[in-house]
Formats: structure tokens, C-alpha cells, sequence
């Protein structure tokens, strides 16, 4: 019988952290506001009355449920029974709710604007992170997101202004994107360079070109080369007037429903498709996959390029996606936390997505608490996305491989 304590060891120290905030817990009461506005929200169907709560009261009443689910995990994993996934989704619920009304206490939460603005900020991680997933799954570890990811803003920013046209910006973040990782592959496959190394001196190479070429010429003639426009926004009909979800995911600019069939495509070649399997081969047995007639290396320099056209249109998010101007650096390690939301993820597109979907909304909730006043330090609001990274990565994730190729140079005899 295999006895597992790793989950419960983790729920029990939670679970202690909401017995410390329960004692703790501000007096006062939290508004839970559903919509964004008293008229439902935009594209919703209908709206549905703010909740008040208690910030004492539901600090207890969590710690109860949080223990419970906590005792159940340590009597199935004490008793080698598999420990539903569903019971750690759901302390986890019952976890960031009780945090949430704790640091909204006295104020107004509003969920909508909460996932909307989530949602925004994971775009860039969950772009990087497939290109993450169809670098790393082919053999290359991809340390260069970071320079892919502000490459794409750079161009999209600079060509839909000379063109004054989102759409071509658009393909030019993604030729920016793919250009980067073609760099990186060049050095990696072709001249054996340390995978990590070239990766660093790509992501500094990108800064210092594109902090140059802002300071050159980009910020003294912003009108002629840095006021691009905004990609149209447009609800996708029916589904936009789904309570509180809809306006949140499908009443959205071109490129979060380009996110959504990329993940979708992604995993879908990954996994369903001969051409996955061939690239997953590469990833983990090159020499076997050259053996039977893959090639290797034309599999390799593919899938690393579409993964950086990936992030060059999550870069594109950051100034055509929102009517944003181009500034120094505003990527602002974005790619090292899409970096981190693979890990998290486990090299699979979709629990990548949903990584990146839970790094946006730690990023979110520090602007959130920020505007409402709340009565947290703003530096501890300004680490908690990359506590949360190092959290999540080390902490929850523990030991997991990767490819068995990944960060090897493959040599052909």
C-alpha cells in the first residue's frame, strides 16, 4: 500500500496559515459585488446583488472547511486511496476566497473586474509559456521568452504606427517573436552554445537594442513611431451574455481569441497529431527519432520559431492589444514567470494556461487592492505575484522532469 503525505503536509500548513488569519481577522464587513456596475455589466444578461460578509465571521467558517478538507486528504492518503484532485481545487477556493475578503475587508471586491483584469494581465504569460511548451517538449530550453515577449511589443508598437494598422503590427510581432527564437536555435542546434547562456545574452541583447532604439529615435517622434493603435474589441454572440464569465472572456480584443485556439491548437498537435509525436520524440530520444528518419534538426529549428511567433503575439498584447505606447522594459519579467508557469504547468499547454491564468490574477490583485485603498503595505502587494512564483514552482510543484533532451545539444554522428 503506497502511502501518500505529500498533498496533505501541504493542506495542513495552509490550513494553519487560515486558523492564524482567522484569530487575526479584521473586524468589519466585505461587499462582494458579481457585476461591474449596478446595471448587471456590460454584455451580461441579467445582474445579481452584492453579498455582504463578514470578515471574522468567514475567516472561522473557511478554517473549518479548510480543516476538514484537510482531514480527509491525510485519511485517503494515510489509507493509499487516491487524493481526488477535485478536494484540492476546492480547499484551494476556499483558500484565496478567505484571503480575498481579508484584504477587501471594509471595501468593495468586485469579481468581474477581478477576472477581467486577471485575464489581461495573463495573456503575455500564457503566449510565453507555449512557446515555452514547443521549445522545451522539442529539446531546447527556452530562457529567451522574456526577449521574444518585448521583441513583439517593440515591433508591433513601431509597425502598426508606421502603418497605421494593428493588423500589420500584429504580423510583425510575431515575425519579431519568431526572428529571436531563431537566434536562439541558430546558437543552440548549430553552434552548441550552452542553452541557458545564449538565452540570458538573448533576453540582455533585446533590452539594450530596444531600450536604445526607444531613446534613439522612439521617444522624441512618438507621433510618427510609437502611438499605435488599438486592436478593435468585439462579444462573440451569445457567449458574451453569459453571467459574469461572458464579459469577461468573449467580449475581447483579437488576440485573447487567438490565446484561446493556440492553446487549444497546441495541445491538440502536441498530443493528437503524428507531427506531435515525432516532435515529442525529438524532445526526449533524439537519437532514436534520428534513427528512424526524423529530422532532428529541421523538427527542432520548427517548432522553437512558431513557439517565438507565439510570444511575439503576446508581446503585441502589451501595446496594440491594450492602445499602449511602447515604453523601456515593459515586458517587466513577464517571460520569467511564463518560464515558471510551464514548470508549474508540468510541458502541458493547457495546465500552462491555467498557471499563467493564476499568475495574472496574483499580478491583478496587487492594482486592485491599490485602487480600493486597502489597508496592505504596497511593497507587500508589489512582491506577491513573484512570491507566489517561487511559492508555486518550489513549493507545490517539488520535483518534476522535464523533457529528458531538454538543455542537451544533439550532435549527429
Amino acid at each position: 500500500m503506497k502511502i501518500a503525505i505529500r498533498v496533505p503536509i501541504i493542506l495542513t500548513v495552509l490550513t494553519l496559515i487560515t486558523l492564524w488569519m482567522a484569530f487575526v481577522a479584521p473586524s468589519g464587513d466585505t461587499t462582494i459585488q458579481i457585476n461591474n456596475n449596478a446595471n448587471g455589466g456590460a454584455g451580461e444578461a441579467f445582474r445579481f446583488a452584492n453579498i455582504i460578509t463578514n470578515t471574522a465571521v468567514n475567516a472561522w467558517v473557511s478554517f473549518v472547511l479548510t480543516a476538514a478538507a484537510t482531514l480527509a486528504a491525510w485519511w485517503l492518503g494515510l489509507t493509499g486511496r487516491r487524493i481526488s484532485r477535485w478536494l484540492s481545487i476546492v480547499f484551494g477556493v476556499l483558500f484565496v476566497f478567505n484571503i480575498l475578503v481579508s484584504l477587501f475587508n471594509s471595501q468593495t471586491m468586485t469579481i468581474t473586474a477581478l477576472l477581467h483584469g486577471s485575464l489581461s494581465l495573463a495573456v503575455p504569460l500564457i503566449f510565453g509559456s507555449l512557446a515555452g511548451v514547443l521549445s522545451e517538449r522539442v529539446g531546447l530550453v527556452n530562457i529567451a521568452i522574456e526577449g521574444q515577449l518585448l521583441a513583439g511589443a517593440f515591433v508591433s508598437a513601431m509597425v502598426a504606427t508606421l502603418a497605421h494598422n494593428p493588423w500589420v503590427g500584429l504580423i510583425g510581432a510575431m515575425a519579431a517573436g519568431a526572428v529571436v527564437s531563431w537566434l536562439l536555435a541558430v546558437f543552440a542546434i548549430r553552434y552548441v552554445v550552452d542553452q541557458i547562456i545564449i538565452g540570458v545574452v538573448l533576453n540582455v541583447l533585446i533590452v539594450g537594442l530596444t531600450n536604445f532604439m526607444f531613446s534613439t529615435f522612439m521617444s522624441a517622434n512618438s507621433p510618427v513611431f510609437n502611438s499605435p493603435p488599438r486592436l478593435p474589441s468585439f462579444d462573440v454572440p451569445g457567449l458574451a451574455q453569459i453571467p459574469v464569465l461572458g464579459p469577461v472572456f468573449f467580449s475581447q480584443t483579437p488576440i485573447v481569441y487567438l490565446m484561446y485556439f493556440a492553446v487549444a491548437g497546441v495541445w491538440f498537435a502536441l498530443y493528437k497529431t503524428r507531427w506531435g509525436l515525432r516532435l515529442r520524440a525529438v524532445g526526449e530520444y533524439p537519437k532514436a527519432a534520428d534513427t528512424v528518419g526524423i529530422k532532428v534538426y529541421a523538427t527542432r529549428y520548427r517548432s522553437v520559431m512558431i513557439g517565438g511567433a507565439l510570444a511575439g503575439l503576446g508581446g503585441a498584447f502589451f501595446t496594440i492589444g491594450q492602445s499602449l505606447a511602447f515604453g523601456k522594459e515593459m515586458t517587466n519579467g513577464a517571460g520569467y514567470i511564463a518560464l515558471a508557469a510551464l514548470i508549474f504547468g508540468r510541458w502541458n499547454p493547457i495546465y500552462a494556461a491555467l498557471a499563467g491564468l493564476l499568475f495574472g490574477f496574483a499580478e491583478n490583485l496587487q492594482y486592485s487592492l491599490s485602487t480600493v485603498g486597502s489597508h496592505v503595505p504596497s511593497d507587500f502587494l508589489l512582491m506577491v505575484p513573484y512570491v507566489l512564483t517561487v511559492v508555486l514552482v518550489a513549493g507545490l510543484v517539488g520535483k518534476v522532469t522535464g523533457p529528458a533532451a531538454a538543455g542537451k545539444a544533439y550532435i549527429k554522428s
